[in-house]
């Protein structure tokens, strides 16, 4: 079996969000923006259990080919990188962004991946709203 450079070992299992109330349960959690997608994380708390993901193109973004291609290259930047950066017992949602569809694949895949380890930053009180 040569060629094959990584052992099971090294891959995280990733497992599939598939109902909608799975879905609707992430929303609850934290919201991540960015460019190209949205991502949505919600910790189970289950450190024994798998990271799971979900995808979602609404269909404002295109086209039947058009969404298919962005799911398709989403699923590909979690498999091939974003997949070791997900935490064990978080369920992760990805909505995609029109822009995902003419990005270049290694910026997909980075800022997936920078998404996924990077919680936001909290935000700032508005200006002027400071207690005297």
């Amino acid at each position: 079996m040569s060629g094959q450079m990584t052992t099971d070992k090294d891959k995280m299992a990733v497992g599939r969000l598939k109902s909608r109330p799975q879905f609707l349960a992430v929303r609850a959690g934290e919201s991540r923006r960015g460019p190209l997608f949205l991502l949505e994380v919600l910790d189970r708390n289950d450190p024994e259990g798998e990271a799971r993901v979900g995808f979602t193109v609404t269909k404002k973004h295109g086209n039947a080919v058009e969404r298919n291609r962005m799911r398709r290259r989403l699923k590909e930047a979690v498999r091939l990188s974003a997949g070791f950066a997900m935490k064990p017992g978080h369920d992760y949602v990805i909505v995609a962004r029109r822009d995902l569809l003419n990005a270049p694949f290694d910026a997909l895949t980075r800022a997936l991946r920078d998404r996924i380890e990077n919680k936001p930053k909290p935000k700032r009180p508005p200006a002027g709203s400071r207690k005297s």
